[in-house]
């Protein structure tokens, strides 16, 4: 079953389009990356899925009950973000900030689900540490705890693991790919070419050429062979 279908969708800001005609869909249980050269677009169909930003044409069709509400969202991290002086918990909980709606407070039930959240990100025992003390990787770990209490279906991910060491950051892509096998359906956008065919089930490259398909598919083209071999990874097999 499809959760979004995206159907020649042109999007841009202020009338100007930064990429057209965009067609592809995400069934539950799919891992989505993104790729694409730089200035393609990727943020902002990320952002207009979010409906953060407006389609300049096209449609966008959720299935499966997804609502825009239901959607977990994890942005490219800012140097004010990262040094906001709130407690893991309080920082986790605010992803249920959409479904409370005006109510002031958190349930006992969304506390527990913040604790469980954390358990499966490995960072339960950090709940009462100040997040803008904690390291990069665990910054992360603990913004995607709080993408996941938005949500039981879909996730959004930009660049997670920006900036992190390759430690860190191959544990991150772990933590992404058990999530997506508990039945999380993934997006993420991705410069690192190489992760993108070793996880994903499908692409999305926008840019000069477009391709969707399955990562298979993707690197048997000719946009995904040369955009390998770009990236020294030339006839991998994932």
């Amino acid at each position: 079953m499809s959760l979004i279908t995206v159907k020649q969708l042109s999007i841009g800001y202020e009338g100007v389009a930064v990429e057209e005609n965009i067609d592809f869909k995400v069934d539950v249980g799919d891992y989505l990356c993104i790729v694409g050269e730089n200035g393609s677009g990727k943020t902002t169909l990320m952002k207009t899925l979010l409906g953060l930003n407006e389609p300049l044409s096209g449609e966008i069709v959720t299935g499966d009950g997804l609502t825009r509400n239901g959607i977990g969202y994890l942005p490219q991290q800012t140097m004010v973000q990262k040094d906001f002086p709130a407690s893991v918990m309080e920082i986790v909980l605010s992803g249920f900030q959409k479904k409370a709606g005006l109510r002031p407070f958190y349930t006992a039930s969304e506390k527990k689900a913040a604790l469980v959240n954390m358990e499966r990100l490995q960072i339960a025992d950090l709940k009462s540490s100040c997040y803008r003390e904690l390291s990069g990787g665990q910054q992360q770990r603990v913004l995607l705890a709080r993408a996941l209490c938005a949500t039981e279906k879909l996730l959004l991910l930009d660049e997670p693991v920006s900036g992190l060491d390759p430690k860190v950051t191959l544990e991150m892509y772990e933590l992404i790919e058990r999530l997506n096998k508990d039945g999380v359906t993934i997006i993420m956008i991705s410069h690192d070419i190489a992760a993108a065919v070793k996880y994903a089930s499908h692409i999305l490259h926008i840019g000069s050429r477009c391709f969707f398909g399955t990562r298979d598919e993707y690197i048997a083209s000719g946009i995904g062979d040369d955009f390998l071999s770009l990236f020294g990874q030339g006839d991998s097999n994932g």
